[in-house]
């Protein structure tokens, strides 16, 4: 059985983790040949933590990044010998299987590794000054003391390195400062490769770290396609719809499955919050059908479960700019030029002139750390149908379509779609520049 993990992009929104999820337990349900394993590959944004919490979803598991490791190599301390064990034990071990290394224990402690290098050694210099009688050592007395080892989160490359700098057979392996396992010089031979699938995105820049090593197996998406090259064929879902969890809920229904109650309810939680309770232009009727059709599974109804997730939302003036901006933030690279947009959330737009100066500085700030050339953020009144632009300074700020409410800092009546509305005006504007 291989492991898959299933995973949303970096900055997590609800329909990147409920997406994850939902998918995981349909790939589980279909395929059994295979375990899917649903993770996030950055921290969530405080929005999202109260939103979970309150709707009582757990978060998938947090995933750094799918650089294949040492621990996905090594080797576990099955086979063992004792320190205080005559040489003859490991001649044995060594005659029946021809183990590169062995790792020696005192007890239930670990103390180093044993190889057949310890015995040539120890045997040229008995040989040399041989004088017609040779004791049997214990093996504690034939190991060469090795401080070098390594750590199981190290990255196989960095592994396979160590390992030729040493000049030993193999390598002891440590977690959290406790013996785990080891490795020799044939477990480097092949690099292991994660296998994934993506959710609500297929741009690199967007993704896990470390995916240019992982295969990638599946994508599934509503955004436009600018995917990085594959080795493999693989299957893409990708349609103009509001949200992926409507995707995955077709792929459900393609499959002749009904969801159970808390996956109709998680998918709901996901295609409500990414079509701002169907309101969003990205919407469509399949995102309506949809909807309706898991808030009955759920028992719940679709204005009512809006309502209630949406009145969970915090004002932005008491919480930290830079983390609303990064919570849900996504990077292009346009005709060469860095641009990055934020998007948050809010009830209401009426105190926007007490916070508005503190996160155009954030802004400012998270420019700068990125290398961007324009950095935005969206603040959108979910029940209004109404969003504010803030922006940072930009040669061709001016051609922006939308009016202007004072420096940096623009109105969007009826704007409520990052993907579907403001991107293509920015492109838009990165054309005139």
């Amino acid at each position: 059985m291989s492991k898959i993990y299933i995973i949303g992009h970096r900055n997590p929104d609800m329909d990147s983790i409920c997406s994850a999820v939902g998918y995981a337990n349909l790939k589980n349900l279909i395929d059994p040949e295979n375990e899917y394993i649903a993770v996030r590959c950055s921290h969530m944004g405080d929005t999202v933590k109260k939103l979970l919490t309150t709707l009582s979803i757990s978060a998938p598991p947090y995933m750094p990044n799918v650089y294949p490791k040492v621990s996905d190599v090594m080797l576990p301390p099955d086979i063992r010998v004792d320190a205080d064990a005559p040489l003859t034990e490991y001649a044995a071990i060594y005659s029946a299987s021809n183990p590169s290394a062995i790792p020696v224990f005192e007890g239930d402690s670990y103390c180093n590794l044993v190889s057949v290098d310890d015995i040539v050694t120890w045997a040229i210099s008995m040989l040399t000054d041989y004088h017609g009688n040779i004791k049997i050592p214990r093996i504690r007395d034939i190991v060469h003391e090795n401080d070098t080892h390594l750590n199981a989160e190290d990255k196989f490359t960095e592994g396979k390195a160590a390992l030729a700098a040493s000049q030993r057979r193999g390598l002891p392996v440590f977690s959290e400062g406790k013996f785990v396992g080891y490795v020799t010089r044939s477990c480097f031979l092949d690099m292991p490769r994660y296998n994934v699938i993506l959710v609500d995105h297929n741009e690199q820049s967007q993704s896990i770290k470390g995916l240019e090593t992982a295969n990638i197996i599946e994508m599934i998406d509503h955004h436009r396609l600018n995917a990085l090259k594959t080795d493999l064929s693989l299957f893409i879902d990708a349609e103009p719809l509001g949200s992926t969890c409507t995707i995955v809920y077709q792929l459900y229904l393609r499959n002749g499955i009904r969801p159970d109650r808390q996956t109709a309810r998680i998918l709901l939680t996901g295609i409500l919050s990414d079509t701002l309770i169907l309101k969003s232009p990205t919407t469509t009727s399949v995102d309506v059908e949809s909807a309706h059709s898991l808030a009955a599974i759920s028992g719940v109804k679709v204005e009512d479960y809006g309502q209630q997730m949406f009145s969970n939302i915090e004002g932005l003036k008491s919480r930290d700019p830079l983390s609303v901006i990064t919570s849900d933030f996504k990077a292009y690279n346009e005709q060469g030029i860095k641009i990055g947009i934020g998007q948050c959330e809010v009830t209401s737009l009426h105190d926007l002139d007490i916070y508005a100066e503190k996160y155009l500085s954030a802004l400012e700030e998270v420019r700068v750390q990125n290398g961007m050339d324009w950095t935005t953020l969206m603040i959108t009144d979910v029940i209004k149908e109404h969003s504010v632009l803030l922006s940072t300074s930009y040669n061709a700020e001016h051609h922006l379509q939308y009016a202007k409410i004072s420096d940096h800092i623009y109105d969007m009546p009826g704007v409520m779609s990052r993907k579907k509305q403001l991107l293509p005006e920015l492109f838009h504007v990165l054309s005139q520049s």
